[in-house]
């Protein structure tokens, strides 16, 4: 298990970096794209796990088409865009609502966990490329993406040879305090060289808060993956990445720490 972690990594890190330092369209837009859509795919998989047969079509052709909508206006830099496709989804929702109500009397939640996803997964990866459109862009992308996967890391062997106390057992039975401090030393570590070596001077006190914070909510992202997976028996979201699973249960954190990251940005623009 340890043996394909590192070797997926290792063979994925020269092109993640390739991604973030070129950028454009071709490659960083592109790249979050077909992430987005993966990650929407094993979403999917995972909440309409249960009713599978049940889910129309429109239903996950509109999500899919929404999370595209969403990655092409933040690429174009388009907040506005942003908050009008989100109600053009909820709208065009309801009238899906109407249309099948009567021969699929779950459309409210199959409609529910669409408009959820479109926020889970395009909308917060949405703020890597505003991150990465802005001001030092390659150096804060960098930044938040290492502080989250060294966590990670860091939680993983924290946990695997420390561990001995139960962090949310409903929830994720192999996760202890133990590794979760573990990952908060790491995001401290790797985040303190950055706020040291890379990014424009911040105050040394805020960005000490934004990491633990950063840190924390990313572990709450991979907890709220696992209460999905959870509540519909699936252990993984995907085998896409062996060793990790799918691209989902890669960026969980990922997702909630992305916005935290543009803040923290945009709190001494």
């Amino acid at each position: 298990m340890h043996l394909k972690r590192w070797i997926t990594g290792v063979l994925a890190l020269p092109f993640l970096i390739l991604i973030i330092a070129r950028g454009g369209a071709a490659f960083f837009g592109g790249c979050i794209t077909l992430v987005a859509g993966v990650a929407l795919w094993e979403f999917y998989r995972i909440v309409y796990h249960p009713q599978h047969h049940a889910v129309p079509k429109i239903v996950l052709f509109l999500g899919y088409l929404i999370g595209i909508g969403i990655i092409a206006a933040a690429h174009a830099g388009e907040l506005a865009a942003i908050a009008a496709i989100l109600t053009a989804n909820l709208i065009l929702s309801g009238i899906v609502g109407l249309i099948y109500f009567k021969t699929v009397p779950t459309i409210p939640e199959i409609l529910f966990k669409q408009l959820a996803g479109s926020l889970y997964i395009p909308l917060l990866l949405a703020y890597l490329i505003l991150l990465r459109a802005g001001d030092h862009g390659v150096a804060w992308v960098f930044f938040v993406v290492s502080v989250i996967f060294a966590g990670d890391i860091g939680a993983f062997y924290a946990g695997t040879y420390l561990g001995r106390n139960k962090l949310c057992p409903s929830v994720s039975p192999k996760k202890t305090i133990e590794g979760a401090l573990g990952g908060l030393v790491a995001n401290l570590l790797v985040g303190s060289l950055f706020l040291l070596f890379v990014l424009p001077p911040r105050p040394w006190g805020f960005g000490l808060a934004a990491l633990v914070a950063m840190g924390a909510v990313g572990q709450v992202g991979d907890l709220f993956e696992s209460v999905l997976k959870r509540a519909a028996g699936v252990k993984d979201s995907g085998g896409i990445l062996p060793g990790h699973g799918g691209i989902l249960d890669r960026i969980d954190a990922l997702l909630f720490a992305a916005p935290l990251a543009y803040a923290f940005k945009a709190a001494f623009v």
